[in-house]
């Protein structure tokens, strides 16, 4: 992934710049600071890692997406249960 690096400076001038093109372009951007660096990732790109996590921590939830991941289409039912 090519991503993007500014000094903190460099920043304050291109901030509404730079928020269009991460939201736009879905690639996020490393400020860096005296004291540390940041990333600046779009809100979609923020919330799909948040959802993902989740998932992740549900008990059997890695196992059944994997296992759905690895059937075939035609295996698949075509009304669910829920």
């Amino acid at each position: 992934m090519i991503t993007l690096s500014y000094v903190l400076m460099e920043l304050a001038v291109a901030i509404q710049e730079l928020i269009d093109q991460v939201a736009q372009q879905g690639k996020p951007v490393i400020i860096q600071g005296e004291r540390g660096n940041a990333i600046l990732l779009a809100e979609k790109d923020w919330s799909a890692i948040q959802e993902t996590l989740y998932l992740l921590f549900i008990p059997g939830m890695r196992e059944s997406i994997k296992e759905g991941l690895a059937t075939a289409i035609q295996e698949c039912d075509e009304e669910l249960d829920w």
